[in-house]
């Protein structure tokens, strides 16, 4: 099993049984009192919350012992392992790496389309390749940090280290990543690469034990007192261990020699052309590479061939230095020795590459510089990371190094696990796709499903993981669909579950919310969320806001209910003034009612309370038209409740008492005549609600209606 000491080796992921140390967080508090216990719980993103309480302090006076037990609560944030990254910069990297994700997930996917639909897979494979190279260089350029260079327009001759950026272990690492995976095409210049690296993120290694970036860096603070470098063991020491691992920039500083001054020139004419030389040299190294950046030195060889030509010339030319008959005439015994073990650093001398470096990185790239620059494949370069390991092992161990065996020894399982303690969800989540890229046996290990896992792969699991670290902080929980939608098995269901978790109090996060379920075709999610959104704004009071969101999910069961609430609330009559607690509900509705379940009503209603009103004003033909077909509308409608058609009937007397002529025919005012029948035997039922109005009411209308029949069958 994963985690037990017995059978590691048997689990998915290596188990180390290394033990590290506590991290110590400070918690402030500030009470006097004593502590009686602690209760500790997570609180959003990476803190806790820490409740703290205590007793009242024994052996005071009465009213003090009286007090009672208080406490505080504090939370306390978990900062990452280094601290190098803070909260802010982390989550503009979680945007920042969504694009570049996306775009790849999308590219993947049509090629997968393209490849079912043809018999070659071989020009997709390419596409794909440039696809992911094209994804990691967005993702390295997401991950630098400029510094800001000084505004001085003179260059400082005596300044030898130069940092463009402030160097990051998470930069650091996806660029071992990159170069190992992503970027196929620099396979053959390797080493080169892994010079280059080093040249970048040795400053790294300077936090946990000496490195040649930090001998460098303490002989430049040193350099402005010096008057003769040349006597200083330190100006040479510092050169051969640039110079070892391939910084061959160092020519700058060994061109500040003495021997350069022109009062010397004429009384050391032989020294420095021997310094002369050996700059000549290191600026000519040959290099395996295509091209060099802005002011590296070297020469540039894309073939194997012309590169073992211009090594074995090269050679040639530094054994004839050193056995040159110049050592002899030079005087100046620390110039001749710094410099004669330069050449030995350059021939490849095993004592000179040791003395010269510090830790097992640095040897092995100067191995590969000098000692064997015709090698080949990552199997030679593992055995070669084991002596060295074994030859110059690093005091305190460091998480990069660690990676970077994993990568040198091609085990998958070694590099997730490296990539997921030391540099956490976002960097597994995102590297998953070099290693896929660029490694078959990657692919297998990630893409096989796992039954413990719940059916999932590795590369699944991964993604969940990070998504979830999203979910759990309010600023990125609305990136998190994009790393769940990419995930098959189980991203949809935990998708759902995570939208349907977010709060519905605030609008924009419920608009959010649904442009999310829109993006990604969940219509039954997006209407139940809005159902979730308009119960929770009824019941708390926000009744307009209530019926708007039920609307939009079309909810006519929840409409229905909410009416019957409504007619209750406002009372058993529809009279003038309780009509206003119902204005702004009824424009809510709109001219749309087929949404607006038994609130139709409403609606209806208040249009024939304007003809009603509109008629008592003495606009008497039209007016009195209209209310009484928007009347046998409302009495028509089913929409309409059963204990509110005599207050309409009532409401209506001066219409149907009209002295100039009927305004209802003899069929409608036989309806209206069935409508009051049937109120009658429904007034027999229990459960039935009469209407707050005078007892004469139900008299009155049969009676009004009564003579409107006459007239309106003499006027027929």
């Amino acid at each position: 099993m994963p985690g037990r000491m017995s059978d590691s080796g048997a689990s998915i992921v290596p188990f180390s049984p290394e033990v590290r140390e506590p991290l110590v967080y400070p918690l402030h508090h500030g009470l006097n009192h004593k502590i009686s216990r602690l209760s500790i719980s997570w609180s959003r993103g990476n803190c806790l919350r820490v409740s703290v309480f205590c007793q009242s302090a024994q052996g005071e006076d009465h009213d003090s012992s009286a007090e009672e037990t208080g406490g505080r609560v504090v939370e306390v944030k978990l900062d990452a392992v280094d601290g190098e990254i803070d909260e802010s910069q982390r989550r503009r990297i979680a945007y920042g790496s969504v694009a570049p994700f996306s775009i790849l997930q999308s590219r993947k996917n049509s090629i997968w389309t393209l490849s079912k639909m043809s018999t070659s897979s071989s020009p997709y494979h390419a596409d794909r390749l440039d696809y992911i190279l094209e994804y990691s260089k967005d993702i390295s350029s997401l991950l630098d940090n400029p510094k800001l260079r000084p505004s001085s327009l003179i260059d400082d001759p005596k300044s030898i280290i130069e940092e463009l950026e402030e160097a990051t272990c998470l930069k650091a690492a996806w660029k071992l990543m990159e170069i190992f995976y992503a970027d196929k095409q620099s396979q053959a210049w390797l080493p080169g690469r892994l010079v280059d690296w080093l040249a970048d993120y040795d400053i790294l290694l300077s936090s946990t034990q000496t490195t040649v970036h930090s001998k460098l860096v303490d002989f430049q603070k040193n350099l402005v007192s010096l008057q003769v470098l040349e006597d200083d063991p330190k100006y040479w020491e510092g050169m051969s261990s640039a110079l070892a691992v391939g910084w061959l920039e160092i020519v700058k500083l060994l061109r500040l020699h003495g021997s350069y001054q022109l009062d010397q020139l004429g009384n050391r004419e032989i020294e420095n052309g021997l310094v002369e030389a050996v700059a000549v040299l290191i600026s000519n190294m040959p290099r395996m590479r295509p091209e060099l950046g802005d002011g590296k030195l070297g020469k540039c060889f894309e073939t194997k061939p012309d590169f073992v030509k211009a090594w074995e010339k090269w050679r040639s030319q530094i054994t004839k230095l050193d056995c040159s008959a110049f050592w002899v005439q030079c005087d100046h015994h620390k110039t001749k020795e710094g410099l004669r073990n330069m050449l030995q650093i350059m021939m490849g001398n095993a004592s000179s590459l040791s003395n010269a470096t510090f830790h097992w990185m640095e040897l092995f790239i100067s191995h590969f510089l000098y000692v064997r620059p015709f090698s080949v494949g990552l199997e030679s370069m593992y055995r070669l990371a084991q002596n060295c390991i074994q030859s110059k092992p690093m005091s305190i161990p460091h998480k990069l190094m660690g990676l970077l065996i994993g990568l040198l020894g091609e085990n998958t399982e070694v590099i997730l696990a490296e990539c997921s303690r030391a540099f956490g969800p976002w960097m597994v989540a995102h590297a998953v796709e070099l290693l896929t890229a660029g490694s078959n046996e990657a692919e297998i290990v990630l893409h096989e499903e796992h039954y413990n896992l719940g059916g999932i792969s590795m590369e699944e699991l991964h993604r969940l993981v990070y998504a979830q670290v999203l979910s759990s902080h309010p600023l990125t929980w609305q990136i998190a669909p994009i790393y769940l939608m990419a995930c098959t098995k189980q991203g949809i269901s935990l998708l759902e579950i995570l939208l349907y978790k977010q709060p519905v109090t605030h609008n924009q996060l419920l608009l959010k919310n649904i442009e999310i379920c829109r993006l990604y075709e969940l219509e039954g999610v997006s209407s139940n969320i809005m159902k979730i959104a308009g119960v929770y704004h009824w019941k708390h009071g926000r009744k307009g806001s209530g019926v708007f969101w039920l609307q939009q999910a079309q909810d006519e069961v929840r409409l229905n209910r909410i009416a019957q609430q409504l007619f209750d609330v406002v009372g058993k009559s529809i009279s003038d003034e309780s009509f206003m607690q119902w204005e702004g509900l009824i424009e809510l509705l709109g001219s749309e009612s087929k949404t607006a379940g038994g609130l139709e009503f409403l609606h209806k209603y208040r249009d024939y309370k304007k003809f009603i009103q509109q008629f008592r004003d003495g606009k008497s033909t039209d007016a009195a038209r209209h209310a009484t077909e928007s009347l046998i509308q409302l009495m028509k409608n089913p929409s309409t409740p059963q204990r509110f058609w005599l207050t309409l009937l009532y409401d209506s007397l001066k219409l149907l008492n009209w002295r100039e002529r009927p305004l209802l025919n003899v069929s409608q005012t036989n309806f209206l005549l069935n409508k009051l029948q049937e109120l009658s035997t429904a007034k027999l039922r229990p459960e039935f609600v009469d209407a707050e109005l005078p007892a004469n009411a139900l008299n009155s209308v049969r009676l009004a209606l009564a003579t409107n029949l006459g007239r309106a069958i003499l006027e027929e």
